[in-house]
């Protein structure tokens, strides 16, 4: 098992010796190395299975730290970082020359961003260097929001979990490029589209990109359980499909009244805020049940329903 820790020395030692630390953040957990360390950044991607064609989203204690990191920063861009940093926002930025091929999938950009948690912010200003930080899952599964999803992962192959408690937002940051000077969205995510645009104005989504990705998170297939999973609108509908099986259920905020079915309910009181952070950790619960199938409810596209949404889209067969 993974040593979970709250010893944020142990970990900056740790990173200093070129190993792995699962860090948390305010979105998902983090498998975080040193930027220009090549062996760090080879185990990032062999530890979690990765591609190297999907590019790695580098972490920085603050605006400042984008020096050295990024050539060129658009006037909107200027915008949302003042807007939302620290916080559940990356940014895709030309990248200045020192930073590894290997981090960018050898593209001229970089995705950064300045996370929002205390413990990383902390532990980001003790070293003196940026840390690469996908999230700690292997490749494709449900993302971590807990120290123990982490560990439950990679059991021996990791010397240490920082624990930081449970993600606060639960789904990943959201991700804005610029083509042109102009502002898109490479990924739906804790950031509300309607928020992004009460800053910068209307923004285009082109979340999904299965070669030479952007960004991450532009898979059809990724944040999936292994339980078959179903994405739809009538839940009880679906239920009847699949009477003679073993059912996980997970709804917005009414119970569908079923005893046969193991249900998850997000939000009693109807936020979208408090449904997208308990997400991921009902998939993992779920999961681990040895379920039939899941069946979940798909949300209205207002606020955060697109981006939870879109997390329930990629985990499933079927919509």
């Amino acid at each position: 098992m993974s040593i979970i820790s709250k010893d944020i020395q142990k970990a900056v030692q740790l990173l200093n010796e070129e190993h792995l630390v699962a860090i948390p953040t305010e979105t998902v957990y983090g498998l975080a190395g040193n930027i220009f360390s090549e062996k760090a950044i080879k185990s990032i991607f062999a530890t979690k299975k990765r591609p190297f064609f999907n590019p790695l989203i580098v972490h920085v204690p603050s605006v400042a730290s984008l020096n050295g990191i990024v050539t060129h920063i658009p006037e909107k861009a200027k915008l949302l970082a003042n807007a939302f940093w620290p916080g559940a926002m990356t940014l895709v930025l030309k990248k200045h020359k020192n930073i590894p091929d290997l981090i960018t999938a050898g593209k001229d950009t970089v995705a950064v961003r300045v996370p929002n948690h205390p413990v990383t912010l902390e532990l980001l200003k003790q070293l003196p260097f940026p840390l690469a930080a996908p999230s700690a899952n292997p490749f494709g599964s449900i993302s971590p929001t807990k120290a123990k999803h982490v560990a439950n992962y990679f059991k021996n192959q990791l010397p240490m979990v920082l624990d930081g408690g449970a993600c606060q937002n639960g789904i990943e940051s959201t991700i804005i490029g610029f083509e042109n000077e102009v502002p898109v969205i490479y990924r739906l995510g804790a950031l509300a589209l309607e928020d992004i645009e009460a800053v910068i104005g209307k923004i285009e989504v082109k979340n999904k990109k299965e070669d030479k990705p952007d960004a991450p998170g532009m898979l059809a297939r990724h944040y999936a359980p292994q339980t078959t999973t179903f994405l739809v609108d009538d839940v009880n509908y679906e239920i009847a499909k699949h009477r003679h099986k073993k059912i996980g259920v997970i709804v917005f905020e009414k119970s569908v009244n079923n005893a046969n079915v193991t249900e998850f309910i997000l939000s009693e009181k109807g936020s979208k805020k408090e449904a997208a952070a308990k997400l991921y950790d009902t998939m993992h619960t779920l999961d681990h049940l040895n379920l039939d199938v899941i069946i979940a409810e798909r949300f209205t596209e207002d606020g955060l329903g697109k981006s939870i949404n879109d997390r329930l889209q990629r985990a499933t067969f079927s919509s």
